[in-house]
């Protein structure tokens, strides 16, 4: 394929889309998909440093279940792992992760990274666009100065910066990355333009330019705070309910009769931008020197759920246990249903279902946890934990907790459940139900339920 035509006019740059040859650094739940789509008007190279992740995607397979074995077969993208095979690229989208460090504090490892080997192949008339999840400023200031000092090429004359935030929803048939608006924004009108045309070929035209890169990078940041802090408020709603014994979801059913009541529920709040994206606003606000009255408190709220439910869960065991005139001071067998950060995928990025177990066990129960989608591998390797993959067959638990409502769980009702339970008629287990999912059905003798 032709390289891109680049005319200089007043330090102007413009490229014909006839000859965009496009590379798509990081092949996670937002590249690779992403490569796919665009893969059917243009010249595509998916690139990652993962050589497994790599192999699997030219063989067909996509371990995240994102994209199906068919459509990843019959695409015409490369995949690849070599820095080389994408030299001749006018055109880099970088979708590579941006989490917080153990300081909730922005971690930019693998976007400067990624921007420096860029950096190394970077020629005249070149676009950097960036969809990582970044601070206001990130792209022109950080990456900018990656890349001008990697190429010896000056960011806004001799290469240009653009910026389109990811809206990836994992799991989420319907939201796809061809059926979503995209947010452009470029260094000059030329690039917006041109990047507008692009993104535009693979979603119908659903296009929004921003006004400057800053301004994408902040509605990027501010889409999931604003989720954040809306959940916060109802977790804190459900506290308070809590404690006079009214169950939340309740509550909500009633108050969402109101045509312009906004649906938010509680639990657990974590995921790869919901639970990390306000500590990116965080770190804008300190730079600036503002004080964040609303932000970090919600954020803050959120991460102590996982506390504030097993403190829950132990509450109704030691009822339990006084009801029954039980006087051992051992702990209970718990059995947690979920780990992923969402229902019906595998993705455990930020999963907050961790900070539930471990709580739990601080308390001194025994804990398993169970999921049907989560790979037993990644758990042990990210967070040090052996999961189940099966259900277990013995009926051995004093309290059964729900924390994803995995499809799985939804068809085994109540009644499997029970089974599980070591409860009866002298001494009820419990069945703590995060999500409001059993709340309407009839609960065995043998079950105490309790939902948020």
């Amino acid at each position: 394929m032709p390289r891109a035509v680049t005319l200089y006019k007043s330090l102007i740059m413009t490229l014909d889309i006839k000859y965009c040859d496009i590379t798509v650094v990081g092949l996670g739940y937002v590249g690779m998909p992403l490569a796919i789509a665009l893969a059917k008007y243009f010249p595509v190279k998916g690139f990652d440093i993962n050589q497994k992740r790599v192999s699997e995607l030219s063989e067909g397979w996509d371990s995240n279940r994102e994209i199906g074995q068919a459509q990843l077969r019959t695409s015409s993208c490369d995949f690849t792992d070599k820095v080389d095979d994408i030299k001749g690229s006018n055109i880099y989208i970088v979708t590579v992760p941006t989490p917080i460090d153990e300081n909730n504090k922005p971690d930019l490892g693998a976007v400067s990274a990624a921007t420096k080997m860029i950096g190394d192949v970077l020629k005249k008339g070149d676009i950097i666009v960036y969809e990582s999840t970044v601070y206001p400023g990130v792209t022109e200031e950080i990456c900018g100065d990656i890349l001008e000092q990697g190429s010896s090429l000056k960011s806004g004359v001799d290469f240009f910066l653009g910026y389109s935030p990811e809206r990836i929803n994992p799991g989420d048939t319907e939201h796809t990355v061809e059926n979503i608006t995209k947010i452009v924004a470029g260094q000059n009108d030329e690039v917006a333009d041109l990047l507008a045309e692009i993104y535009g070929s693979m979603n119908g035209g659903r296009i929004f330019k921003a006004k400057d890169i800053k301004t994408a990078e902040a509605a990027k940041a501010i889409e999931n705070a604003q989720r954040d802090i809306n959940i916060a408020f109802v977790n804190e709603i459900t506290m308070l309910l809590n404690k006079v014994d009214v169950s939340a979801y309740d509550v909500l059913e009633a108050a969402g009769t109101k045509w312009n009541f906004l649906k938010f529920s509680p639990g657990l709040v974590g995921g790869h931008c919901i639970g990390v994206d306000p500590y990116y606003l965080a770190e804008t606000a300190t730079k600036v020197g503002h004080k964040s009255e609303l932000i970090l408190a919600g954020r803050k709220l959120n991460d102590d759920m996982g506390a504030y439910i097993a403190g829950r869960v132990d509450r109704y065991i030691n009822r339990a246990k006084k009801t029954s005139n039980a006087t051992d001071k051992t702990g209970a067998n718990i059995l947690v249903l979920g780990f992923t950060f969402k229902e019906n995928i595998n993705d455990i990025r930020n999963t907050k279902v961790i900070d539930l177990v471990n709580w739990l066990k601080e308390f001194g129960h025994e804990v398993d946890v169970h999921d049907p989608h989560a790979v037993v591998d990644d758990v042990k390797e990210f967070y040090g934990l052996d999961i189940l993959s099966s259900m277990p067959s013995e009926a051995k638990y004093d309290c059964i907790v729900l924390t994803v409502p995995h499809q799985t769980y939804k068809d085994m009702g109540v009644g499997n459940l029970a089974q599980l339970l070591a409860g009866d008629n002298n001494s009820q287990a419990i069945l703590y139900d995060i999500k409001g999912l059993w709340r309407k059905e009839k609960m065995p003798d043998n079950v105490l339920y309790k939902c948020l």
